[in-house]
């Protein structure tokens, strides 16, 4: 039986992550932990969360989970949510800069207010709360069976900006156009929450659990 762990370090919304992926991987084990062990021996991992990038960082040291994450984003299918996609980068912008995992070059910024004729059109509001399109860059696993510029949800004020623009699966507009999914090798990862986002969220999640990276 395969295995998917959700990381569980004190934030993000587990239990619908956890509920979605019953859903749609019903032959599937899904545990909601915080072992090293247990992340170790699962066939996929999930990285969920929400909330403050300082207080996400201070929570993986103090479950000592950095190490296990690291290790699962090496070799495993992995799928980073929303506060789990930033700080895969090296740098938030929050509170005048917070130190990420580094996994990925680029850093984290923080959305800016529209001003003049255009703050109507943009909707100018932060935090970006609600539903969105995402296009897609790639052709990939995780977008099979769904179109592209489908509506997605969202909650964030901050937003990923990858060095290496390859790695960008997924763009949406909102105040900007800004990365809202990146792809590397076994890792898959979306500012958006696939959890809270219908159907086509459901599909994302299904395409995860019989993902097979090359």
């Amino acid at each position: 039986m395969t295995t998917i762990a959700i990381v569980d370090y004190g934030m993000g919304n587990l239990r619908s992550v956890a509920k979605a992926m019953e859903h749609v991987a019903p032959k599937a084990r899904i545990v909601v932990t915080s072992s090293a062990k247990v992340i170790a021996a699962a066939d996929r991992v999930v990285f969920p969360g929400q909330g403050a990038a300082r207080d996400c960082m201070a929570n993986l040291r103090s479950h000592d989970l950095i190490e296990p994450i690291a290790s699962a984003y090496k070799i495993k299918p992995f799928l980073g949510i929303c506060m789990g996609l930033q700080v895969l980068f090296e740098l938030s912008d929050e509170n005048g800069g917070v130190p990420c995992l580094a996994f990925i070059d680029g850093k984290v910024s923080r959305f800016e207010p529209v001003s003049g004729v255009n703050a109507s059109v943009a909707g100018n509001k932060i935090p970006h709360m609600g539903w969105n399109n995402v296009s897609q860059s790639i052709d990939h696993k995780l977008w099979s069976k769904i179109e592209d510029r489908s509506r997605f949800y969202f909650v964030h004020s901050y937003y990923v900006e990858p060095q290496n623009r390859e790695v960008i699966s997924g763009r949406t507009s909102y105040l900007l156009d800004f990365c809202s999914s990146i792809a590397k090798e076994n890792v898959f990862a979306t500012q958006f929450h696939p959890e809270k986002s219908a159907a086509c969220g459901l599909q994302m999640l299904k395409n995860f659990s019989e993902w097979q990276p090359v």
